[in-house]
């Protein structure tokens, strides 16, 4: 079935489609764009053109390369017309029937050497070749938003779909300069899946009230590493659309758990405080999140007489200042029979910490004055176990496991779509080698202890790989 795609059909010229036309214009060939609507293929071209002429007006794009590009785009409204393609990507309604519907006429009207790709980020490539001819040619293409400026595409395998179209479309989308990686048909295929405790965690800490979102958000961005904190992020995606995609993983996988939408969520939907779309969503826009109040400096006779510091435990004369391992400090301090303070992940600049509620304000005081020496922006919030970068990661490392051990992905590509698709700091599982699987294993059993949810069981790869950290046989 290998051959030369010279002519590459996009069905759909909304954001998506039209992004997609223009990358595979760009890489030079014969792009068929097609809609049932003219109009939305007039603003598609002339948006397309727009974002070319800027980039030729700030010296990104030379003049011959736009005009060359444009020259490759060609407006179809009539679907016959998309048999001269090697290639369909459909980029349309995410509606199982409409895209069985749309598939089996493509199936009648493209000769079976022709490759039909979907770009849906949620429904089963299986269920969409079901009634097509030749299913053994369907698979799906899934670019990530803006597709001209994002680097990553999964290649999606249905149970259907052969090897040899697999390594086409993964030639052909290399040579538009993006990154492929092969994933097979599973609910949110390796971004969409992975991602979810991103958001569910920082749902679930603006649930339970443990500070309030402008928090979250810099502690998740400034303290872990991540380019945008989880809650303006879905107001920028949309609370609608983010919300949605939680709701399809969720039913898809049975009612995982792991990927419970969040009821407060939902009620922003419900209000149609949408985001930074609608005006208002988690934030007010066009602001946005506002600034956060760190500590103020603590004074010097504050100051702790004696420090000792031993791995991630620092005695700061009666005071604990420990890692969190999703114990609360409170529990810890009933426990050691001393004042606590724990404290988050620190990526960067800024840490969070959580006081045991029997410690003494002076005794709180000492380890955030600890901390500030060490260069450290603090925030307090509440005894929460896990606090918030730490847990979230824990739990993005145990889902990434999760896909790997049923065969979803390899290592390798799930730690690049996590990198490429959501521009996370580091792959999820060269994260959990880094942390420590034992330690990414206790936090979990420790969520699992205190809140008595499935949510938080650890995968049995986890507790694989932690035993041979230990250097157990498994």
């Amino acid at each position: 079935m290998s051959q030369r795609i010279n002519t590459v059909a996009v069905i759909g010229s909304g954001t998506m489609g039209a992004g997609i036309a223009e990358v595979a214009a760009s890489a030079g060939h014969q792009v068929l764009l097609y809609d049932i609507a003219s109009e939305a293929l007039t603003r598609a071209i002339d948006g397309i053109r727009s974002r070319l002429e800027s980039r030729v007006a700030r010296g990104k794009l030379s003049a011959e390369a736009c005009a060359s590009t444009l020259r490759n785009l060609y407006p179809v409204e009539d679907l016959s017309a998309l048999a001269a393609a090697g290639l369909v990507i459909e980029a349309a309604s995410e509606r199982l029937e409409v895209k069985k519907a749309l598939f089996s006429q493509l199936a009648e009207i493209c000769p079976p050497q022709t490759l039909l790709t979907s770009n849906t980020s949620s429904i089963s490539i299986t269920a969409i070749a079901a009634d097509v001819r030749h299913p053994e040619r369907v698979a799906g293409l899934h670019f990530f938003n803006p597709a001209p400026v994002m680097k990553l595409v999964e290649v999606v395998s249905g149970l259907a779909t052969s090897p040899e179209v697999v390594e086409q479309l993964c030639q052909c989308v290399t040579h538009w300069g993006k990154q492929p990686v092969r994933c097979h048909s599973t609910p949110g295929f390796i971004v969409n899946r992975v991602a979810r405790p991103f958001y569910a965690e920082a749902w679930r800490a603006l649930e339970e009230q443990v500070a309030d979102a402008a928090v979250i958000d810099t502690v998740l961005r400034d303290g872990g590493g991540f380019p945008m904190g989880p809650l303006a992020l879905t107001d920028l995606i949309g609370q609608d659309v983010n919300f949605a995609v939680t709701c399809s993983v969720f039913n898809a996988f049975w009612q995982e758990r792991r990927f419970l939408p969040s009821l407060l969520q939902q009620e922003l939907v419900l209000a149609g405080r949408l985001g930074k779309k609608s005006g208002q969503g988690v934030y007010h826009w066009p602001q946005g999140a506002s600034a956060v109040a760190f500590h103020p400096r603590i004074a010097e006779p504050l100051h702790a007489r004696e420090v000792h510091k031993s791995g991630d435990v620092v005695t700061l004369d009666s005071v604990q200042l420990l890692t969190t391992d999703g114990e609360t400090a409170q529990a810890k301090a009933a426990r050691l029979k001393c004042p606590v303070v724990l404290m988050d992940y620190r990526e960067g600049g800024v840490v969070a910490i959580a006081a045991a509620d029997s410690n003494r304000p002076e005794e709180t005081a000492k380890a955030i004055a600890w901390l500030q020496q060490q260069g450290k922006q603090v925030l307090i919030i509440a005894d929460y176990p896990g606090l918030l970068v730490w847990r979230t990661v824990a739990m993005v490392i145990n889902e990434a496991l999760d896909a790997l051990q049923k065969g979803v992905a390899s290592e390798a590509d799930i730690d690049t779509a996590m990198r490429l698709g959501v521009n996370y700091p580091r792959g999820p599982l060269q994260w959990g080698d880094i942390l420590g699987w034992q330690r990414v294993l206790t936090m979990l059993e420790n969520l699992q202890r205190h809140y008595g949810e499935e949510r938080y069981r650890p995968c049995s790869l986890l507790r694989q790989r932690a035993l041979l950290e230990c250097g157990y046989e498994s």
